[in-house]
């Protein structure tokens, strides 16, 4: 299914979300480079359930990781690194976080000649880095300041702004259904929500509640403008069920995603068809690990790309199994002929096993 944000048609209505320390451009492009599950010949009653390209799709929008909009201007190297992008990293968001509105504004026009197609503002973290600094969901708190915020930065650009929010500071401060409706009157084109309020942070599950909550309140006055639910996907299952509560018109995946880059593919599948989708061979999944890990080198050199690596594996690990002593054996390794040849080796080993006939 396609989703309009302003004048931008995304491909499926499944997002990646901006993760700090997790979704940078090498990550990316290994969530981008699984394509979607092959189509039945033929229709699925009277409609055809592909993108138009012989596939159930997979993800639709990537987005950078938080990007300070000082740093931006200041260009921080670090900050740099983290709002790259490529042109097969297509279409991307770019997300600014901060309480400075002139600033932000600025920062948004920035991004905007970086290619971004869609500038998100953050009104959701609940780091203490970010709120403490009046950023993220403490802008919750001050829903006028936070409108005005995001009327300075529509006002900046002509590429899409979006906003991404909480259900509220806490309990007695939710704001999902007045706010949300008050940043699409002065501009924005979709509203994110992450089921939760800052005081949850990530425990217990996501309010699906509260998301339908906020569907409602913007479709009253703004029927046209997308809502996409946030948090606690991890399967197909939890993507649909989300949307058959809340009616929301798309799904952001975060922390489902982080060693399961194939996810969307398989939450496709499953919304266009009700079935579980062929998994993906496990062969295959060790590659994309290795196309991480040659990404990164390619970007960011070869110290980075081994630490990066030996961190990432643990989110892999779940997902490649059996595979004895994987996460003990990458850690001590210092260079990238070492990993190569160690995840070479194991993806060998893997075509070898699958491809034995279990014993009866």
């Amino acid at each position: 299914m396609q989703l309009h944000i302003g004048d931008i048609t995304l491909p499926t209505n499944l997002l990646l979300a901006p993760v700090a320390g997790y979704f940078d451009l090498a990550n990316r492009l290994v969530v981008r480079s699984v394509g979607g599950v092959p189509c039945e010949c033929g229709h699925l009653g009277d409609v055809r359930y592909d993108v138009g390209d012989g596939t159930y799709g997979a993800v639709g929008l990537t987005c950078t990781e938080l990007l300070c909009p000082q740093a931006i201007l200041n260009e921080a190297h670090k900050t740099q690194w983290l709002a790259a992008t490529a042109p097969e990293d297509r279409p991307v968001a770019m997300q600014l976080y901060g309480a400075e509105p002139g600033i932000l504004a600025e920062a948004a026009r920035w991004a905007e000649a970086q290619g971004a197609a869609i500038i998100d503002i953050n009104m959701g973290c609940p780091v203490d880095k970010v709120t403490k600094k009046n950023g993220g969901s403490k802008l919750l708190c001050d829903p006028g300041f936070a409108v005005t915020i995001c009327k300075t930065v529509v006002d900046a650009v002509k590429t899409p702004v979006t906003c991404k929010i909480r259900l509220g500071w806490d309990d007695d401060q939710i704001i999902a259904d007045t706010l949300p409706s008050q940043l699409c009157d002065v501009g924005a084109k979709a509203i994110t929500v992450h089921g939760r309020t800052t005081a949850m942070r990530f425990r217990p599950s996501v309010r699906l509640d509260g998301i339908a909550m906020t569907v409602e309140g913007v479709k009253r006055h703004h029927p046209d403008v997308p809502v996409i639910g946030n948090g606690d996907i991890k399967t197909p299952e939890d993507a649909k069920e989300m949307i058959d509560i809340t009616g929301c018109d798309g799904v952001m995946v975060a922390r489902g995603a982080m060693g399961q880059p194939w996810l969307f593919r398989d939450i496709a599948y499953h919304l266009k068809t009700g079935k579980t989708a062929p998994p993906l061979p496990r062969a295959e999944r060790a590659r994309l690990v290795l196309d991480h890990f040659e990404h990164l080198v390619k970007r960011r050199g070869e110290r980075v790309a081994v630490n990066t690596i030996r961190f990432r594996t643990s989110k892999y690990s779940p997902h490649l199994q059996p595979w004895p002593g994987l996460r003990r054996s990458v850690q001590p390794m210092k260079t990238a002929a070492e990993f190569r040849e160690y995840w070479q080796e194991g993806i060998e080993r893997i075509e070898e096993e699958d491809a034995t006939p279990a014993l009866a």
